[in-house]
């Protein structure tokens, strides 16, 4: 989409990343996928037979256009999980699409590009245990589902509690917080629990959702985080 281009153009004018600072991701492979989603999902994927409900759960009707961008966004998970083992740090703009299920798509989230990116790096002995830190005010339904019956992987959501998804699939811990809630009472909620996560995952690879849509304002969100906020909380988690 517009912005993630949008925000690449940023970068570079701001002078964050220049031109050897990005990878350019070619399509997940489908054997890929298949680490995560069933066949009758990318069957349909493929040959453009979502029905009209799935559609609309998922809300974006399909196009070749959709299921080519949805690929590139796991390959850069990948890509990206695979540079930050090299280098510490790694980030993917068009990341973080964890309202996917294994078996369909909803939240705007066709592919689970964190789901495959595990299991990528684990079927080849790069990593073992993973945390996913999802810091979007929508709580990672798709990712729990993923991550259900994987001990290896431990799944940490801190999100609003009065919003989509309205019956969350429970992850291995859930912070809700209050509608309104700012910089004070998100960072003191993230000050308790992301220590916790840390220690019961104990990992070797971190996968961190780091959502803007806690801002006050934000259209779809309900907290009330200044951008000086946003900013404390990127920096408690990369340096924790």
């Amino acid at each position: 989409m517009g912005k993630f281009l949008a925000l690449r153009r940023i970068l570079e004018r701001d002078g964050i990343i220049g031109p050897r600072d990005i990878v350019e991701p070619q399509e997940a492979s489908w054997e890929d996928l298949a680490l995560v989603h069933t066949p009758e999902y990318m069957d349909k994927l493929r040959h453009g037979t979502l029905g009209r409900a799935e559609e609309r759960r998922l809300g974006l009707p399909w196009s070749p256009a959709l299921v080519r961008r949805s690929r590139l966004a796991v390959r850069g998970t990948i890509d990206a999980a695979w540079m930050a083992l090299e280098d510490g740090v790694a980030a993917n703009l068009a990341g973080g699409t964890h309202h996917a299920f294994p078996d369909h798509g909803e939240g705007f989230c066709v592919l689970n590009d964190v789901g495959v990116a595990v299991r990528v790096l684990r079927r080849g002995g790069w990593i073992r245990r993973a945390l996913v830190v999802d810091l979007d005010v929508h709580q990672g339904n798709g990712t729990a589902a993923v991550f259900a019956d994987d001990p290896e992987t431990f799944n940490f959501s801190m999100h609003g509690a009065v919003n989509y998804p309205f019956k969350p699939t429970p992850s291995d811990l859930d912070v809700a917080l209050p509608d309104g809630a700012g910089d004070e009472e998100y960072q003191e909620a993230l000050r308790r629990f992301l220590p916790e996560a840390v220690n019961r995952s104990r990992p070797d690879l971190v996968f961190y959702l780091a959502g803007v849509d806690v801002v006050a304002g934000d259209r779809f969100g309900r907290l009330a985080l200044t951008r000086a906020g946003l900013v404390r909380r990127d920096r408690r988690v990369i340096g924790t």
